[in-house]
């Protein structure tokens, strides 16, 4: 959102808000931008709920789906209101974003363990189903959470479904504006290899040790989706997101060292054995094979090749030693 300031003598007209700053300045704002309806989905998950509380504290009217009814009263608590049904019923949808100045969309987590789940297909759906309603409502700015990877046809495994996400909502008409944010590896996605952290003392995986691992804060990813939201539109636009540039033998020693644990290691083993480790404790066998296939695509650089030639020029606040606190205390809490 651009700020224009001017003297305190300036005068305004009703159609702008004005907001001290300091001695002898004021902000103006527009209206429209302050009092932005903004639709937020992905209930208060590990990036919406801090993006519920930064657009809240701005004075935005934020909405946010959920498809649980017992999410509803700690929305209402955070100052947004609640929209409690599913993403798979685009009239739903429809309902919901019409309105809206702007709509914020991701894919929310599937169970990797149900046999019957045809990943790519959720990602499909979904991705079809917002992209009828942000059309059917007329909704002109949306910012899509995606993600590393997705600018990738083939070879990037799970990663196809937000690839074909991006493909989906960049069909809409030109005078929709979208930001694609993609964000790196999450940090906690480290709690994979819990089993292996405790009992073995090291994190096995088909990637990572001199690799390096781009890694992502949840919080950092809101703060940037917060930017996009109430920025202006700017047409069709990827940013990528990221906290922290480590390889996986640093990533293993900051963590280590958080949980009292100076000497665990980060091993890599192939992809065949990796495979075999999901499919032992009954995971997907077409995800486990695209979970495969999306590290291995980390380790030879594939996945990475678009974000290093665009990364952000400011790294994210929260840095994996911030995190690491977080995750000794969780890790220390398992029986």
């Amino acid at each position: 959102m651009t700020l224009y300031y001017r003297p305190l003598f300036s005068a305004t007209t009703t159609a702008d808000s004005v907001i001290s700053t300091g001695p002898g300045l004021r902000t103006f704002v527009s209206t429209k931008h302050i009092n932005m309806k903004i639709i937020l989905t992905g209930s208060l998950g590990h990036i919406s709920a801090p993006l519920t509380k930064e657009l809240v504290q701005k004075g935005r009217a934020v909405t946010v789906i959920s498809s649980k009814a017992e999410k509803q009263a700690e929305i209402e608590t955070l100052g947004a209101a609640a929209a409690i049904g599913s993403l798979e019923d685009a009239d739903f949808l429809k309902a919901t974003f019409t309105g809206a100045d702007a709509v914020y969309t991701m894919v929310p987590p599937a169970n990797y363990f149900d046999l019957s789940l045809d990943l790519l297909t959720y990602y499909r759906r979904l991705g079809s189903n917002y992209a009828a309603a942000i059309k059917q409502a007329a909704v002109k700015h949306v910012v899509n959470l995606s993600t590393i990877g997705a600018h990738l046809e083939k070879g990037s495994g799970i990663l196809i479904g937000a690839h074909d996400v991006e493909g989906i909502l960049n069909e809409l008409p030109v005078d929709v504006s979208i930001t694609h944010m993609r964000p790196t590896s999450f940090y906690y996605n480290l709690f994979a290899y819990a089993h292996t952290i405790k009992t073995e003392n090291r994190i096995v995986t088909n990637y990572g040790v001199g690799d390096i691992i781009p890694w992502v804060s949840p919080v950092d990813i809101a703060a940037a989706v917060a930017e996009e939201i109430v920025a202006a539109g700017n047409g069709r636009k990827i940013r990528y997101v990221a906290s922290e540039e480590l390889t996986g033998a640093e990533s293993a020693s900051i963590i280590g060292e958080a949980m009292g644990k100076p000497d665990l290691r980060w091993d890599l083993i192939s992809s065949e054995e990796a495979l075999d480790g999901l499919l032992k404790i009954g995971m997907n066998p077409r995800i486990a094979a695209g979970l495969v296939e999306m590290f291995g695509s980390l380790h030879t650089g594939l996945l990475s090749e678009d974000y290093f030639r665009n990364r952000p020029a400011v790294m994210g606040k929260v840095k994996l030693a911030d995190y690491a606190k977080e995750f000794a205390a969780a890790m220390n809490n398992q029986q």
